[in-house]
Protein backbone atom coordinates (compact mmCIF):
# COMPACT_ATOMS: atom_id res chain seq x y z
CA UNK A 1 0.00 0.00 0.00
CA UNK A 2 1.33 3.38 -1.01
CA UNK A 3 0.86 5.83 1.88
CA UNK A 4 1.01 9.55 1.18
CA UNK A 5 -0.90 12.68 2.18
CA UNK A 6 0.43 14.76 -0.66
CA UNK A 7 -2.24 16.50 -2.70
CA UNK A 8 -0.18 16.83 -5.86
CA UNK A 9 -0.57 14.31 -8.63
CA UNK A 10 2.09 11.65 -8.70
CA UNK A 11 2.55 8.08 -9.76
CA UNK A 12 1.15 5.97 -6.95
CA UNK A 13 1.62 2.61 -8.60
CA UNK A 14 4.26 0.42 -7.00
CA UNK A 15 5.76 -2.56 -8.78
CA UNK A 16 7.24 -4.96 -6.23
CA UNK A 17 8.06 -8.59 -6.88
CA UNK A 18 8.59 -11.27 -4.29
CA UNK A 19 10.13 -14.53 -5.54
CA UNK A 20 9.52 -13.31 -9.07
CA UNK A 21 5.82 -12.83 -8.36
CA UNK A 22 4.20 -9.38 -8.39
CA UNK A 23 2.59 -8.22 -5.14
CA UNK A 24 -0.90 -6.85 -5.44
CA UNK A 25 -1.14 -3.20 -4.44
CA UNK A 26 -3.93 -2.38 -1.96
CA UNK A 27 -5.78 0.85 -1.24
CA UNK A 28 -6.71 -0.18 2.32
CA UNK A 29 -5.61 -2.80 4.80
CA UNK A 30 -7.03 -4.09 8.07
CA UNK A 31 -4.77 -4.17 11.11
CA UNK A 32 -6.06 -5.32 14.52
CA UNK A 33 -9.62 -4.60 13.45
CA UNK A 34 -8.94 -1.05 12.19
CA UNK A 35 -9.06 -0.29 8.48
CA UNK A 36 -6.11 1.86 7.42
CA UNK A 37 -6.37 3.77 4.15
CA UNK A 38 -3.60 5.18 2.01
CA UNK A 39 -3.93 8.69 3.51
CA UNK A 40 -4.63 7.74 7.12
CA UNK A 41 -7.99 9.51 7.03
CA UNK A 42 -9.80 6.46 8.50
CA UNK A 43 -12.94 7.27 6.53
CA UNK A 44 -13.06 3.67 5.33
CA UNK A 45 -13.00 2.40 8.92
CA UNK A 46 -15.77 4.78 10.03
CA UNK A 47 -17.95 3.81 7.04
CA UNK A 48 -17.30 0.11 7.72
CA UNK A 49 -18.21 0.41 11.43
CA UNK A 50 -21.33 2.44 10.61
CA UNK A 51 -22.44 -0.10 7.99
CA UNK A 52 -22.00 -3.06 10.36
CA UNK A 53 -23.91 -1.23 13.07
CA UNK A 54 -26.71 -0.38 10.64
CA UNK A 55 -27.05 -4.04 9.64
CA UNK A 56 -27.29 -5.00 13.29
CA UNK A 57 -29.93 -2.35 13.85
CA UNK A 58 -31.98 -3.52 10.83
CA UNK A 59 -31.92 -7.09 12.13
CA UNK A 60 -33.33 -5.80 15.42
CA UNK A 61 -36.12 -3.93 13.62
CA UNK A 62 -37.95 -7.20 13.07
CA UNK A 63 -38.35 -7.55 16.85
CA UNK A 64 -38.92 -3.88 17.76
CA UNK A 65 -42.17 -2.71 16.25
CA UNK A 66 -44.18 0.32 17.28
CA UNK A 67 -46.62 -1.36 19.67
CA UNK A 68 -45.00 -4.75 20.30
CA UNK A 69 -41.62 -6.39 20.54
CA UNK A 70 -38.51 -5.29 22.42
CA UNK A 71 -39.09 -2.42 24.84
CA UNK A 72 -36.84 0.62 25.14
CA UNK A 73 -34.83 -0.79 28.07
CA UNK A 74 -33.89 -3.89 26.04
CA UNK A 75 -33.03 -1.84 22.95
CA UNK A 76 -30.89 0.54 25.00
CA UNK A 77 -29.02 -2.42 26.51
CA UNK A 78 -28.41 -3.82 23.01
CA UNK A 79 -27.13 -0.43 21.87
CA UNK A 80 -24.74 -0.15 24.84
CA UNK A 81 -23.59 -3.76 24.66
CA UNK A 82 -23.45 -4.47 20.92
CA UNK A 83 -23.57 -1.34 18.78
CA UNK A 84 -21.41 1.03 20.84
CA UNK A 85 -18.43 -1.37 20.95
CA UNK A 86 -18.58 -1.57 17.14
CA UNK A 87 -18.74 2.19 16.74
CA UNK A 88 -16.08 3.08 19.29
CA UNK A 89 -13.53 0.32 18.66
CA UNK A 90 -10.05 1.83 18.37
CA UNK A 91 -11.36 5.36 19.00
CA UNK A 92 -7.99 6.88 20.10
CA UNK A 93 -6.52 5.93 16.71
CA UNK A 94 -9.11 7.57 14.44
CA UNK A 95 -10.81 10.14 16.73
CA UNK A 96 -9.43 13.10 14.76
CA UNK A 97 -11.23 11.87 11.65
CA UNK A 98 -14.62 12.51 13.28
CA UNK A 99 -14.12 16.26 12.81
CA UNK A 100 -14.96 15.83 9.11
CA UNK A 101 -18.64 16.32 8.37
CA UNK A 102 -19.07 13.22 6.18
CA UNK A 103 -17.63 11.00 8.93
CA UNK A 104 -19.80 12.56 11.62
CA UNK A 105 -22.93 12.07 9.54
CA UNK A 106 -22.20 8.34 9.20
CA UNK A 107 -22.18 7.87 12.97
CA UNK A 108 -25.04 10.29 13.68
CA UNK A 109 -27.21 8.39 11.19
CA UNK A 110 -26.63 5.10 13.01
CA UNK A 111 -27.40 6.57 16.42
CA UNK A 112 -30.48 8.33 15.09
CA UNK A 113 -31.91 5.08 13.71
CA UNK A 114 -31.48 3.24 17.01
CA UNK A 115 -32.87 6.26 18.91
CA UNK A 116 -36.00 6.17 16.77
CA UNK A 117 -36.49 2.52 17.67
CA UNK A 118 -35.91 3.14 21.39
CA UNK A 119 -38.30 6.12 21.60
CA UNK A 120 -40.86 4.84 19.03
CA UNK A 121 -40.69 8.35 17.57
CA UNK A 122 -41.52 9.56 14.07
CA UNK A 123 -38.73 9.40 11.50
CA UNK A 124 -38.55 13.18 11.09
CA UNK A 125 -37.50 13.77 14.72
CA UNK A 126 -34.10 15.42 15.14
CA UNK A 127 -31.22 13.45 16.60
CA UNK A 128 -30.70 16.09 19.33
CA UNK A 129 -34.28 15.65 20.56
CA UNK A 130 -34.01 11.85 20.37
CA UNK A 131 -30.80 11.86 22.44
CA UNK A 132 -32.59 13.97 25.04
CA UNK A 133 -35.47 11.48 25.29
CA UNK A 134 -33.25 8.39 25.41
CA UNK A 135 -30.62 9.94 27.69
CA UNK A 136 -27.86 8.80 25.32
CA UNK A 137 -24.88 11.08 24.80
CA UNK A 138 -24.57 12.21 21.15
CA UNK A 139 -22.19 9.81 19.45
CA UNK A 140 -19.76 12.50 18.25
CA UNK A 141 -19.30 13.81 21.81
CA UNK A 142 -18.84 10.24 23.03
CA UNK A 143 -16.06 9.66 20.49
CA UNK A 144 -14.26 12.81 21.61
CA UNK A 145 -14.63 11.84 25.29
CA UNK A 146 -13.23 8.36 24.63
CA UNK A 147 -10.16 9.85 22.95
CA UNK A 148 -9.64 12.35 25.79
CA UNK A 149 -9.99 9.57 28.39
CA UNK A 150 -7.30 7.56 26.59
CA UNK A 151 -4.91 10.51 26.70
CA UNK A 152 -5.63 11.04 30.40
CA UNK A 153 -4.97 7.37 31.18
CA UNK A 154 -1.67 7.55 29.31
CA UNK A 155 -0.75 10.49 31.54
CA UNK A 156 0.23 8.50 34.63
CA UNK A 157 -0.04 11.48 36.99
CA UNK A 158 -3.68 12.02 36.11
CA UNK A 159 -4.46 8.30 35.98
CA UNK A 160 -3.07 7.71 39.46
CA UNK A 161 -5.37 10.39 40.84
CA UNK A 162 -8.58 8.73 39.72
CA UNK A 163 -9.70 5.61 37.87
CA UNK A 164 -12.01 2.63 38.28
CA UNK A 165 -10.91 0.24 41.01
CA UNK A 166 -10.47 -3.43 40.23
CA UNK A 167 -12.92 -5.84 41.93
CA UNK A 168 -10.08 -7.34 43.97
CA UNK A 169 -9.58 -3.92 45.59
CA UNK A 170 -13.23 -3.41 46.57
CA UNK A 171 -14.20 -3.27 50.21
CA UNK A 172 -16.83 -5.51 51.75
CA UNK A 173 -20.31 -3.93 51.39
CA UNK A 174 -20.64 -3.94 55.18
CA UNK A 175 -17.68 -1.56 55.48
CA UNK A 176 -19.34 1.84 55.21
CA UNK A 177 -18.54 5.44 56.03
CA UNK A 178 -20.74 7.44 58.43
CA UNK A 179 -22.35 10.32 56.56
CA UNK A 180 -24.39 12.98 58.35
CA UNK A 181 -25.88 16.32 57.38
CA UNK A 182 -26.03 17.59 60.96
CA UNK A 183 -23.26 19.82 62.24
CA UNK A 184 -21.73 18.18 65.30
CA UNK A 185 -19.30 19.93 67.61
CA UNK A 186 -16.22 17.74 67.89
CA UNK A 187 -12.76 18.52 69.18
CA UNK A 188 -11.36 17.83 65.70
CA UNK A 189 -12.91 19.48 62.66
CA UNK A 190 -11.50 18.98 59.14
CA UNK A 191 -12.59 21.19 56.26
CA UNK A 192 -11.93 20.15 52.65
CA UNK A 193 -12.45 21.96 49.37
CA UNK A 194 -11.61 21.57 45.70
CA UNK A 195 -12.17 23.74 42.66
CA UNK A 196 -11.34 24.07 38.99
CA UNK A 197 -11.04 27.21 36.86
CA UNK A 198 -9.21 28.41 33.77
CA UNK A 199 -6.14 28.83 35.99
CA UNK A 200 -6.02 25.13 36.93
CA UNK A 201 -7.22 22.66 39.54
CA UNK A 202 -6.70 23.03 43.29
CA UNK A 203 -7.55 21.19 46.49
CA UNK A 204 -7.01 22.13 50.11
CA UNK A 205 -7.59 20.97 53.68
CA UNK A 206 -7.67 22.69 57.06
CA UNK A 207 -7.63 20.79 60.39
CA UNK A 208 -8.91 22.59 63.49
CA UNK A 209 -8.24 21.00 66.88
CA UNK A 210 -10.00 22.51 69.89
CA UNK A 211 -10.79 25.71 67.98
CA UNK A 212 -7.18 26.23 66.83
CA UNK A 213 -5.79 25.75 63.32
CA UNK A 214 -3.43 22.78 63.63
CA UNK A 215 -2.70 21.98 59.98
CA UNK A 216 -3.45 23.15 56.48
CA UNK A 217 -2.28 21.97 53.05
CA UNK A 218 -2.79 22.88 49.41
CA UNK A 219 -2.58 20.47 46.47
CA UNK A 220 -2.50 20.99 42.70
CA UNK A 221 -3.89 17.96 40.84
CA UNK A 222 -3.47 17.51 37.11
CA UNK A 223 -5.41 19.99 34.98
CA UNK A 224 -7.37 17.11 33.43
CA UNK A 225 -9.06 16.47 36.79
CA UNK A 226 -12.59 17.69 37.36
CA UNK A 227 -13.96 19.76 40.22
CA UNK A 228 -15.51 16.65 41.81
CA UNK A 229 -12.21 14.78 41.62
CA UNK A 230 -10.47 17.67 43.36
CA UNK A 231 -13.09 17.57 46.14
CA UNK A 232 -12.57 13.83 46.62
CA UNK A 233 -8.79 14.16 46.51
CA UNK A 234 -8.96 16.77 49.30
CA UNK A 235 -10.91 14.33 51.46
CA UNK A 236 -8.36 11.58 50.82
CA UNK A 237 -5.51 13.89 51.83
CA UNK A 238 -7.43 14.97 54.95
CA UNK A 239 -7.90 11.38 56.13
CA UNK A 240 -4.25 10.57 55.40
CA UNK A 241 -3.18 13.57 57.48
CA UNK A 242 -5.42 12.61 60.42
CA UNK A 243 -3.63 9.30 60.75
CA UNK A 244 -0.27 11.07 61.02
CA UNK A 245 -1.27 13.64 63.67
CA UNK A 246 0.49 13.55 67.02
CA UNK A 247 -2.27 14.22 69.55
CA UNK A 248 -2.35 14.37 73.31
CA UNK A 249 -4.11 11.50 75.01
CA UNK A 250 -6.59 13.99 76.47
CA UNK A 251 -7.99 14.81 73.03
CA UNK A 252 -10.79 12.40 71.99
CA UNK A 253 -10.27 10.65 68.65
CA UNK A 254 -13.51 11.99 67.20
CA UNK A 255 -13.24 13.84 63.89
CA UNK A 256 -15.73 15.27 61.42
CA UNK A 257 -14.67 15.83 57.80
CA UNK A 258 -16.66 18.63 56.18
CA UNK A 259 -17.31 18.93 52.45
CA UNK A 260 -19.71 21.05 50.41
CA UNK A 261 -19.75 18.46 47.62
CA UNK A 262 -22.97 16.45 47.82
CA UNK A 263 -21.88 14.19 44.94
CA UNK A 264 -19.00 12.88 47.06
CA UNK A 265 -21.31 12.12 49.99
CA UNK A 266 -23.81 10.36 47.76
CA UNK A 267 -21.01 8.36 46.11
CA UNK A 268 -19.75 7.20 49.51
CA UNK A 269 -23.23 5.90 50.33
CA UNK A 270 -23.62 4.18 46.96
CA UNK A 271 -22.25 0.65 47.36
CA UNK A 272 -22.13 0.24 43.57
CA UNK A 273 -19.70 3.16 43.19
CA UNK A 274 -16.16 1.75 43.06
CA UNK A 275 -14.35 4.85 41.89
CA UNK A 276 -10.71 4.79 43.05
CA UNK A 277 -10.91 7.95 45.17
CA UNK A 278 -14.21 6.87 46.73
CA UNK A 279 -12.69 3.51 47.64
CA UNK A 280 -9.65 5.28 49.11
CA UNK A 281 -11.86 7.46 51.32
CA UNK A 282 -13.69 4.37 52.58
CA UNK A 283 -10.48 2.47 53.25
CA UNK A 284 -8.84 5.35 55.11
CA UNK A 285 -11.93 5.97 57.24
CA UNK A 286 -12.30 2.29 58.11
CA UNK A 287 -8.59 1.89 58.90
CA UNK A 288 -8.79 4.92 61.20
CA UNK A 289 -11.79 3.29 62.86
CA UNK A 290 -9.65 0.26 63.61
CA UNK A 291 -7.18 2.62 65.31
CA UNK A 292 -9.83 3.83 67.78
CA UNK A 293 -10.87 6.81 65.67
CA UNK A 294 -14.47 7.78 64.99
CA UNK A 295 -14.76 9.47 61.60
CA UNK A 296 -17.81 11.14 60.17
Amino acid sequence: MFVSRRKRKENKEININLNNKPLQQALTMKCLGIIIDKKFKFSEHISYAAERSSKLKHSLSKSAKLIWGLNHEALQSIYNGAIKPLLFYGTPVWAEAIRFEYNRLNYIRVQRLINIKITKAIRTATNEALCTFTGLTPVVIKVEDAAKLHKIMRNREAYEIDHKSQPKDWLHPADTVKVTEQLEKQDIQIYTDGSKSENGVGAGIAIIIQNELAHRSLYTPDNSCSNNQAEKLAMVKALETIGKLQLNDSIPRFATVHTNNRITLQSLQNENNHNYLIEEIRKLAINLGKSNWTIK
